[in-house]
């Protein structure tokens, strides 16, 4: 991960960098910031591709320069069709932005296959744009100051102080102009597709590897998260088949009862990778409570539960290893569905909080894995996230991502079922919550912390305080409080608690976890 920041206009340079430090460990490599003449732009390096001294940002082309925090995938076929008409003097895949923006101007956002936030200053006219991948895997945040100067930020941290109101810059916009502009809205699907369940699922084969196969491309060392869940063991086990070298994998859980150390170790080795256990224990999970809530710039109850074992383990690769890209597991639950979407009445409604849970994926699940990976100087890469595998399981038919067969996310699972990938022992295992799978005791030394703090008179009326997503329970109230600590007043940077569809039967439930849904079952053992 790097960091980025852009303050468009005027600005005091100590200011700027008091925010802006705020993120050094993002890109603990090198630091530069610029007067563009009409602003400041900050870039805090981490060096994954191009990593020579040349790959450092802010580039410039004439009077004009970019900050970016990505990746671009296929980069090169761009460069060579713009190396006709520019000079290009690193390896750095960001440094095609500019000439691309001379080439295309906006258009040129819509034409990436990237995860990424960039900032561009227009030197020509003398404009700042801002862009944001269509997921929103790459974080950026935006805020005014009191004379209305608009300032861009890698993390909410970073403005803190600086503006008066902090919001996400919205996945898949660009902002010139004053104006967020959508370029791709990838919860849309143009037209149903109605592949038959057979070409579905190749497709769903053929698109996941790819997408795996062009995140392993790093001149920095590559490890992969392993929870011994479906979701991560695949992105373990195709990159496994596309390694020639046996892959790195790491798995967290509480001492005790972490149910999926040893489903990851099954995994580990069955696809032979180099496997490092970490183990966490109820202290840890206590003290690292605050640094947690204060790094991922949330209150929401999952999100917190979720980040405290993918902190500790990023802590221990950091630490340990000399590791710099991680691969993650995430986005396949919005995609092929969770716990709670059993219950959806039907195809329809299913789609809808499918698209509903990619809209606020970069405030939840997407949140949890950068800022625990990048807060440890390590990048993130989400296979599940690939733009072209997300398109294609958007717009197939709702029908068949139902659980009508007995099995959730039986398209991911059938899609997999030849090719040796896995053990069928985990590659049809029932879905655990993540928080069961580091170990069930987490949640409940969390809940019972949480209920030691207040009295219920004490609850009641500290809860009566908010009026933006209430605390209710215990657990939330004291999340809420640290949040208060470090990001005063801005509740409403986040869109409330993750929760099931209260809507649907089955779902009108007061905890987040899947494990207090009738339909858990065995999930958690």
């Amino acid at each position: 991960m790097c960091s980025i920041m852009g303050y468009c206009s005027s600005a005091d340079y100590d200011v700027f960098m008091e925010g802006f430090q705020r993120t050094k460990s993002r890109g603990p490599d090198d630091s530069r910031v610029v007067e563009t003449g009409n602003g400041l732009l900050g870039f805090h390096r981490l060096s994954i591709m191009g990593l020579t001294p040349f790959g450092m940002q802010p580039f410039k082309y004439g009077k004009s320069y970019v900050v970016c925090n990505g990746e671009i995938y296929g980069f090169e076929k761009l460069k060579e069709e713009l190396s006709v008409k520019y000079t290009f003097e690193s390896e750095s895949d960001c440094e095609i932005l500019l000439p691309l923006y001379q080439e295309y101007g906006t258009d040129m956002f819509a034409m990436l296959d990237a995860e990424f936030a960039c900032i561009i200053y227009d030197g020509d006219v003398g404009e700042f744009i801002a862009a944001r991948d269509p997921i929103g895997i790459r974080p950026l945040y935006y805020g005014y100051d009191r004379e209305g100067a608009v300032i861009f930020a890698s993390e909410a941290k970073n403005l803190v102080g600086l503006t008066d109101k902090i919001e996400p810059f919205p996945p898949g916009h660009y902002y010139k102009d004053g104006q967020f502009i959508c370029y791709c809205d990838i919860s849309e699907a143009a037209a149903v597709c109605h592949d038959d369940l057979e070409t579905v699922c190749k497709c769903i084969h053929d698109k996941l590897s790819a997408g795996v196969e062009k995140r392993l491309i790093a001149d920095a060392k590559v490890g992969f998260l392993l929870s011994g869940g479906l979701d991560s063991s695949l992105v373990c086990a195709i990159a496994a088949k596309k390694s020639k070298q046996p892959i790195k994998t790491f798995a967290i859980g509480m001492s005790e009862d972490a149910i999926d150390l040893k489903y990851a170790k099954q995994v580990a080795d069955y696809i032979g990778s180099d496997h490092t256990e970490v183990y966490m224990t109820p202290d840890e999970v206590l003290s690292s409570l605050e640094t947690v809530i204060q790094l991922l710039g949330t209150y929401d109850i999952t999100t917190i539960r979720a980040s405290i074992g993918m902190y500790l383990v990023c802590k221990a690769i950091h630490e340990q290893t000399d590791i710099r890209v991680l691969l993650t597991g995430e986005i396949s639950d919005e995609l092929f569905g969770y716990k709670y979407t059993d219950f959806a009445p039907d195809a329809r409604a299913f789609q809808k909080e499918s698209q509903k849970r990619i809209h606020e994926l970069h405030m939840y699940d997407v949140l949890c894995a950068d800022r625990c990976i990048s807060v440890n100087s390590l990048e993130a890469r989400v296979p599940f996230g690939d733009l072209d595998f997300v398109k294609y399981v958007m717009a197939a038919d709702p029908e068949l991502k139902l659980n009508t067969y007995g099995k959730g996310k039986y398209l991911l699972r059938h899609a997999f079922e030849q090719g040796d990938y896995l053990p069928d022992e985990i590659l049809w295992r029932e879905k655990a919550a993540f928080s069961d799978a580091v170990g069930h005791s987490m949640v409940d030394y969390l809940k019972e912390y949480a209920e030691k703090q207040y009295t219920d008179a004490e609850y009641k009326s500290r809860c009566g305080s908010y009026t933006y997503a209430r605390p209710f329970t215990k657990e939330s109230l004291l999340y809420r409080e640290i949040f208060e600590k470090y990001y005063p007043g801005q509740a409403e940077m986040v869109a409330g608690f993750w929760m099931p569809n209260k809507e649907w039967e089955g779902c009108d439930v007061n905890d987040p976890s899947a494990r207090v849904l009738l339909n858990y079952g065995d999930s958690g053992k």
